[in-house]
């Protein structure tokens, strides 16, 4: 039998009692018998996830006035459902409706509150998500993905992630050291106490070897080490990044690659509702961490669920919440779901992310991801990681800059017009730029 690692640290909190202490036992069997959630037969996964959706619904029946009152006038008289096909006749919750309200859907007394995150509010009033000290500490931690996580103690992470407001910063820092071990270096991202050319030194001088941050940011670190004379594969060697926090291309994961000169891959989650997906080292999508969370594809219109293969809004239940838990919850974010066939042999679905709703762009007739025309756009090696997507009238006009190149602006534009003509149909304005804005928050990428 494989040998798999076993978390560094378990935390209990006392005095605590809640819905989710009986999966404390499925997951300890699993230890016990060295396996993890990862690659059991998925009709196992399903009847996991079916009690505990129910161990959900019961909590936010008897806790919350809300989720009880949408329950009933969906006509339940309790809190239960017979299969995972029924999942469908729970209401929906939609961001507008908690928006701004940090009490709405909060299933625990305030007293029981040990940490509160919140969204950035940049599509309006944030999203506040209170988590119970268990919530973080513990029943987040149960399930293990040790296929896909292979940090240890010998690692040192650096953190290049939020650590204001947001989820992200603390909840890696969280899963390196209390399930791995691992030594950590808070960088956040930019700001007052972590300007780059000491995030740049902190990482040399403890030699990381795991770096988690955005894409934007990895492309800004790598590009600013230059500048400090920090040469990227000798005095920073890493052997993996985990990118999140925003969505990009394979391509452009696959030049951040050959930049870094090691493993890149993508960690899809969110601050309301935790880790969602990640990407394991075949790079065919992203294994849902089922363990945590039940994901359906819906119909953004019709809101009919769709089955494997049909591409729509992200609908998340999370598993393994008391304080604020999310009982299919819109995402705004498009994708489509596959069974794993990944011949890495996990059983976990897979899947595909197309990128948010509100940044798809109508050129002509058909709308566009985003990381799809990046994807095309990063395949000219001419072009550097910095551009913009400007959408006037249907017409979508390219900013971009070079990169190593001795191509002048007009070969330079030429080149990127025939590409997209040729690789995805489109007619497109473009200008070379050489002063496109870094940041430190997330990347704009998409202005209409």
């Amino acid at each position: 039998m494989e040998k798999l690692q076993t978390h560094k640290m378990t935390v209990s909190v006392d005095k605590h009692s809640s819905h989710l202490e009986q999966f404390k036992e499925f997951y300890k069997e699993l230890d016990d018998q060295g396996k993890t959630i990862e690659k059991l037969p998925h009709e196992e996964i399903e009847e996991y996830q079916l009690q505990a959706i129910n161990a959900t619904l019961e909590h936010v029946w008897n806790h919350n006035e809300y989720y009880h009152a949408r329950l009933e006038e969906a006509g339940f008289t309790e809190p239960k459902i017979d299969s995972l096909e029924q999942l469908a006749s729970v209401p929906m919750l939609v961001k507008d409706l908690i928006r701004g309200d940090k009490e709405k859907i909060l299933c625990v007394a305030p007293k029981e509150i040990g940490q509160v995150h919140l969204t950035s509010g940049t599509s309006g009033k944030p999203i506040y998500t209170s988590y119970t000290l268990a919530d973080q500490y513990v029943y987040d931690l149960l399930p293990k993905y040790l296929q896909l996580f292979k940090e240890s103690d010998d690692d040192v992470a650096a953190i290049a992630l939020p650590y204001e407001f947001a989820l992200p910063g603390l909840g890696f820092q969280r899963l390196f050291q209390f399930a791995f071990g691992t030594a950590v270096l808070s960088l956040g991202k930019g700001g007052y106490m972590a300007p780059v050319d000491k995030s740049l030194e902190l990482m040399k001088e403890y030699q990381a070897t795991v770096l988690t941050t955005t894409p934007s940011y990895a492309a800004l670190l790598a590009e600013e080490s230059e500048k400090y004379g920090i040469k990227i594969g000798e005095d920073i060697q890493l052997k993996k990044i985990w990118l999140t926090g925003e969505g990009c291309s394979s391509t452009f994961r696959e030049r951040l690659e050959k930049w870094w000169g090691c493993e890149v891959s993508f960690f899809y989650g969110s601050t309301e509702c935790g880790v969602i997906g990640v990407e394991c080292s075949k790079h065919q999508g992203y294994h849902v961490m089922e363990g945590h969370v039940k994901l359906e594809i819906i119909d953004p219109v019709s809101k009919e669920v769709l089955p494997y293969g049909r591409t729509g809004e992200i609908v998340v239940t999370t598993l393994l919440r008391e304080g604020m838990p999310m009982v299919r919850y819109r995402t705004g974010d498009l994708g489509k779901l596959q069974k794993s066939k990944c011949n890495c042999g996990i059983k976990m679905d897979v899947l595909e992310l197309r990128g948010r709703m509100e940044h798809m762009l109508r050129i002509g007739t058909e709308d566009y991801s985003p990381f799809m025309i990046e994807h095309f756009l990063m395949e000219i090696p001419d072009v550097g990681l910095w551009y913009h997507l400007k959408l006037n009238q249907g017409v979508l006009t390219i900013e971009a800059e070079k990169f190593r190149t001795n191509l002048s602006d007009e070969q330079l534009v030429e080149k990127i017009q025939n590409h997209m003509k040729n690789r995805i149909g489109i007619d497109c304005k473009v200008v070379i730029r050489d002063d496109i804005p870094r940041t430190f928050g997330k990347a704009t990428r998409v202005f209409n």
